[in-house]
This record gives structure tokens, C-alpha cells and sequence, in this order.
């Protein structure tokens, strides 16, 4: 990416996190101490960014200079997700680093009936899962209780109850969501990490 385009979307950048926060140009120069005309020529690309100017406007939008300035890359933004099989669940990890999305990992599985469910098969790990059901009719037990869960409906639990997700006659594939926590469980459950690679 060049210079020019790098600039552009810095610019970009810092108007769309003014304009989510709602704040006019005169209240943005407020909180950074830079005038709002000369902060309007700078969103409009009439004037470079001083360093130390996006240094106060990082800071007064609440985000980081590296956030700013982080390019944009067509390789950052396609994920081709790789399977991962075991007995009765089939995995794609949805999204790469946990740890840049909230701590939350994302993750297409299909479940079959040949999935070891129920009270013998529980897992207990810190953590918070929630999933929504794609197609077919997921079995959640959860501690006691046993969930059907079906077709658009969704599923959220702490994860330190014991649980486990399964098919309720035929196959079921549902989105999850979990926690970095949830991630490590998966991940050791099943003998090896799951890669996007």
C-alpha cells in the first residue's frame, strides 16, 4: 500500500471513530487540543498529520496509534478455513487471533450423532460459549438439563457449568462463539489445536 493510501485511511480512520462517538469536529478539537479547522483539513486530506497530533487524536478517540496506522491487506481480511475431524464433530475456525477479537474465537461445526454427548461426556473449563443453530436440531446438556436448541435459536452459557453439544437426530451445524478459555478446552479436547493455516 502507498504512502497516499495509507494517509487516506488514516484520515478515514479518524472521522469514522468522531462520527460513532456522535462528536462534531468542534468537539473532537476539544478533547485534543487541535483546532477544528485545522482538524476538518485534516480529515479532508488538506493537511498532513503531525506526529504529534496523531498521537493527541489517538488518544482523545480512545484507540491507539498502531490502530490507527494498521495498513489494510486483502490477506488480513479472506480466512480459509481448514477442517478439523474427530468422531461426530467437524470444525472450522471462523477467525484468527482470539486475542485481537475481544478474546472470542468463532468456529462453524457440524455435529453428528456419533459425537459422545450427554451426562458421561460433559466438560467443565472457565469460559462462555453461545452458539446459534444453522440447520438440523442441536441437544445441549447443561448441568441437569437437557436443550433442544433448533434452527435460529441460539444457546448462551457460562461454561463453567458442565455441558456438551450434540445432534438431536441427524446432523446439526451451528456457529459458536467462545472465549479464549472455551478455545484452549476445544483445542485440548479434541488432541490438537485447530489452524486456519
Amino acid at each position: 500500500m502507498s504512502q497516499v493510501d495509507l494517509s487516506d485511511v488514516v484520515r478515514q480512520r479518524i472521522r469514522g471513530l468522531r462520527q460513532a462517538r456522535g462528536w462534531s469536529l468542534d468537539s473532537l478539537a476539544a478533547r485534543c487540543h487541535i483546532g477544528a479547522s485545522t482538524l476538518s483539513r485534516i480529515e479532508t486530506g488538506h493537511r498532513r498529520i503531525d506526529l504529534d497530533q496523531l498521537v493527541a487524536l489517538a488518544h482523545a478517540l480512545d484507540t491507539t496509534i498502531d490502530h490507527l496506522v494498521e495498513p489494510i491487506d486483502d490477506a488480513d481480511v479472506i480466512i480459509r478455513p481448514v477442517r478439523h475431524q474427530e468422531v461426530g464433530l467437524t470444525t472450522w475456525v471462523l477467525s484468527r487471533d482470539a486475542a485481537q477479537h475481544g478474546g472470542r474465537l468463532v468456529a462453524k461445526m457440524r455435529i453428528t450423532p456419533e459425537r459422545r454427548t450427554g451426562p458421561g461426556g460433559l466438560a467443565v473449563h472457565p469460559g462462555w460459549e453461545w452458539f446459534t443453530v444453522l440447520s438440523g436440531t442441536a441437544v445441549l446438556y447443561l448441568g441437569e438439563r437437557r436443550l433442544t436448541v433448533g434452527p435460529g435459536e441460539a444457546a448462551e452459557f457460562s461454561t463453567m457449568i458442565p455441558h456438551s453439544i450434540g445432534a438431536l437426530g441427524g446432523p446439526v451445524e451451528i456457529l459458536t462463539m467462545f472465549d479464549q478459555d472455551g478455545e484452549r478446552a476445544h483445542a485440548e479436547s479434541s488432541g490438537a489445536a485447530p489452524s486456519t493455516e
